[in-house]
């Protein structure tokens, strides 16, 4: 990959990144660029020959040599390079932010310095890349190691045992001061935050030795397997593949010593299939794999009775295990990389392994009604489609990954069943049940699909479970007698369509799963999409709102369409707290897994005429930028389809920006009980009270509290600073081993942080009912006093809840802005106390 595929993939007229370059010194260099594009990852790069041969590595490089990273070398890039910084825009390769996280100088390994280049040139060209870095970071020998394949672009980042290894490292412990504050939402320098040195002083571990080894994946904690929703509608896209749906037991399979399979249930199946199991054990290369255990006859045809009974091979069954995807190669985790990337490791991977029983599953790119038809007609289960671009999300199911199904199938609870009649032997039907909530509901009887064998085998199983009692309310048609079970077995039926009332339609007994917890069982029918757009409309103005469909919390699978949502419902408790207030917006278009940008510069010729925007003079630019003004819905709205997740004013109106509306005492834990952060802020309510101050609390909906006290622009930001640090100090007082003042994050370890720089010009604070970037769509809710004791959780305020929530109960924050604070009063008051 040359400076041809470079210059390809850019356009100079959109993007400031550098077009050439020549070093005139006689040194090597090597930078390393932080970069957040669609997710976050570390370009490294090394000068040889000219160029920056460059390698993307998702997880960071590492001093620790356990730490095996993966690095995906994609093309060389110009020499020039090693000092880019800046923003990629939206529409370009590699759109993002990118900062110099590390840089220096680097060698050979060689004696002497003159083969340097000469070495390195045969070490990259053999796949063995070894060298010595002297950065402010990184320091003493790597190596660079091409996994296997000639044809892949996959290697390993490794770093060797050296006195300058470290037990433990992070490399988001070292990011550059100005993301330290940007990740602190603060303006100007960060010239107070801990440099490397002190970092690593910090953090000093045992030195690493010999023996050091690593062991890979925690034995005990399986991988918990991701699933994919029901979908009808097969679809082509180019970003997608599509692959078999297999028609067996789930598997996640751990090669090495302790190598076993692991059902979707936490079942060990190794005593089941040891033919599996002594095949991965003879895979040195630690890894875990996620894949399909089938049955399959002469002509490659599986099905799931023949699981069901499988004792060993025959000459007509022979047992596969099918992977289909990579979760852990080496110890290093896979599943925050595309999908796509995972399938050409594991291709890779399964390439080394000399087994037949041990199968790639082969996929297709972006054409999915074609392997549809071909499932068709080669009676295949149906397809599964999966988003290229996709993460893995252990234990969730998503909608980026997707089932397609010839026929329908359901997995039950078996509740109980019918007393057999003619000739029938054992039972006549089983009872079928699911568990949507706290109680099971009956969804129907099955009383096909049955032979000699399964039907004597599914009764043995039931036998023992008898019980008098019935698990569910819903009367039962009966024309014999009913014995119920206990409902802990799971069966899977086929069936044709649900009734109205949510019953099984002709339902087939397709085979019991074992493999499955009866808790687990869920309803599976394909969710109706909704429209990717939607046009809003506010008085003339039509705004268009995009991409609902992307999902921005991918664990727990909620949408860009749902936050837009929260925001139309609540745009009207919201708006009261942004008016006339710039804004700065951190745009996250790719969801919570992407720390974005932040944008507070406008380009007004772009914005809609409704959009209302002020020059205000920024110290950091040293100049006059373009601020959004909080107006209206429109202009809300308008921010959140630009990714903005959470919504950030500042403290004063841009018509006073001198002189904010608020002072605020923003309580932000490190690592203590959340009870501690209360008892912090009955306190300051204490500090104010004795003032006679009305304070209002809100929480963070990140990880801690804020507290407000209304001035209306009454003082200036340096007079409010002054008296924020001095209530910050009179409660740090009070609470010295809970509290600290302390900006420098090294310097006050679990403590609860009063911050009282929040008081600054041109800061900003999430707004009330801002949501937040956090697990579960938290949603920075304004609190009654009476509220804020040792139970509160944050993660009780969500996008799901706050709606009900401001309806159901009278506004904390009404009084909020009833009277102006007399700050200087306040500090009378205090001194005669």
């Amino acid at each position: 990959m040359t400076l041809l595929d470079y210059f390809k993939k850019r356009d100079f007229k959109k993007t400031t990144e550098p077009k050439s370059g020549k070093s005139d010194t006689k040194t090597l260099s090597f930078v390393v660029q932080r970069h957040h594009a669609s997710h976050l990852h570390y370009d490294f790069r090394l000068e040889l020959d000219g160029v920056l041969k460059s390698w993307a590595v998702p997880k960071g490089p590492s001093m620790n040599p356990e730490d095996k990273r993966l690095a995906m070398m994609v093309e060389d890039h110009p020499y020039d390079y090693r000092k880019f910084e800046g923003i990629i825009p939206n529409g370009n390769y590699g759109a993002g932010v990118v900062l110099i996280w590390d840089k220096g100088t680097y060698t050979s390994l060689a004696d002497d310095r003159k083969d340097d280049v000469k070495t390195l040139r045969e070490g990259l060209k053999s796949g063995n890349l070894k060298f010595r870095l002297n950065g402010d970071v990184l320091k003493g020998a790597f190596a660079l190691v091409k996994l296997h394949s000639k044809e892949e672009n996959s290697w390993l980042l490794i770093k060797h045992k050296d006195e300058f290894a470290e037990k433990s490292f992070n490399s988001e412990d070292f990011v550059p001061d100005k993301i330290k504050a940007m990740k602190n939402n603060k303006e100007g320098d960060a010239t107070d935050l801990p440099s490397v040195k002190e970092i690593r002083a910090e953090k000093k571990s045992p030195e690493i030795t010999e023996d050091g080894a690593d062991d890979g994946p925690e034995e005990g904690k399986p991988y918990r397997p991701m699933m994919a929703k029901l979908e009808t509608k097969v679809f082509d896209n180019d970003d997608w593949i599509y692959e078999r749906k297999l028609d067996g037991y789930r598997a996640i399979g751990y090669t090495g010593n302790k190598a076993r399979l692991i059902s979707r249930n936490d079942i060990d199946f190794s005593d089941n299939y040891p033919k599996v199991v002594e095949i991965l054990k003879s895979i040195s290369q630690k890894a875990i794999l996620d894949g399909e255990l089938v049955i399959e006859d002469k002509s490659s045809k599986s099905s799931f009775q023949y699981i069901q009974h499988y004792d060993g091979d025959t000459k007509d069954l022979k047992l596969k295990y099918y992977v289909f995807d990579l979760l852990n190669l080496d110890g290093h985790d896979l599943r925050d990389m595309e999908l796509i990337k995972r399938k050409q490791l594991l291709k890779t991977f399964l390439g080394t392994i000399d087994s037949p029983d041990i199968i790639y599953n082969e996929h297709v790119l972006g054409k999915g009604t074609a392997l549809f038809e071909k499932a068709k007609k080669e009676g295949w289960e149906g397809i599964i489609g999966k988003d290229g671009q996709s993460y893995y999300n252990s234990g969730k199911r998503t909608d980026t990954w997707l089932k397609f199904k010839l026929q329908n199938a359901q997995e039950a609870i078996i509740c109980g069943y019918t007393a057999p009649t003619g000739s029938r032997k054992y039972f006549g039907s089983l009872i079928l049940g699911l568990k949507p909530g706290e109680k099971i509901q009956y969804i129907g009887n099955c009383g096909t699909g049955f032979n000699d064998v399964s039907i004597k085998e599914v009764y043995a199983k039931l036998h023992p479970l008898q019980t008098d009692k019935k698990p569910f309310d819903e009367k039962i048609a009966r024309k014999s007698k009913i014995t119920w079970v206990e409902p802990k077995l799971v069966c899977e039926v086929w069936y044709s369509e649900w009734t109205a009332d949510k019953h099984l339609r002709h339902p087939v007994f397709k085979g019991l799963r074992e493999d499955k917890k009866s808790e687990k069982v869920v309803m599976e029918t394909p969710d109706t999409p909704l429209p990717d757009e939607e046009v809003l409309t506010y008085g003339r103005n039509k705004l268009k709102m995009t991409h609902l469909n992307k999902v921005f919390w991918k664990d727990e699978g909620i949408t860009k369409g749902q936050l837009i949502n929260y925001y139309k419902t609540m745009a009207d408790w919201i708006i009261p707290y942004l008016k006339d207030k710039p804004i700065s917006m951190r745009r996250q278009p790719n969801g919570i897994a992407d720390a974005g940008f932040f944008q507070k510069d406008t380009d007004t010729t772009h914005l809609p005429d409704f959009i209302k925007t002020e020059p205000l003079y920024s110290e950091s630019n040293d100049k006059n930028i373009h601020y959004i003004i909080g107006n209206d819905a429109a202009t809300l709205m308008y921010m959140v389809n630009l990714g903005c997740i959470e919504i950030n004013p500042w403290l004063s109106s841009y018509k006073t920006p001198e002189n904010p509306d608020y002072v605020v005492i923003d309580l932000d834990p490190h690592d203590v009980p959340f009870s501690q952060a209360v008892e912090a802020a009955l306190k300051t309510k204490e500090v104010f009270d004795r003032m006679k101050l009305d304070v209002f609390i809100k929480t963070s909906g990140s990880k801690g509290l804020h507290i407000y006290c209304y001035l209306g622009a009454k003082y200036d930001y340096d007079f409010v600073k002054m008296f924020a640090e001095y209530v910050a100090n009179l409660i740090h007082e009070e609470l010295p081993d809970t509290t600290s003042v302390e900006r420098s994050p090294a310097k006050r370890k679990n403590r609860i942080y009063i911050d009282f720089l929040q008081n600054r010009r041109g800061q900003t604070i999430a707004c009330p009912y801002a949501v937040r970037p956090k697990p579960g769509a938290t949603v920075s809710t304004p609190l009654h006093w009476h509220e804020v004791k040792d139970n509160l959780k944050l993660s009780d305020y969500t996008i799901f809840n706050t709606p009900d929530r401001v309806k159901k109960i009278d506004d904390p924050w009404k009084d909020l802005t009833k009277s102006k604070a007399d700050l200087k009063k306040a500090l009378e008051l205090l001194k005669k106390l």
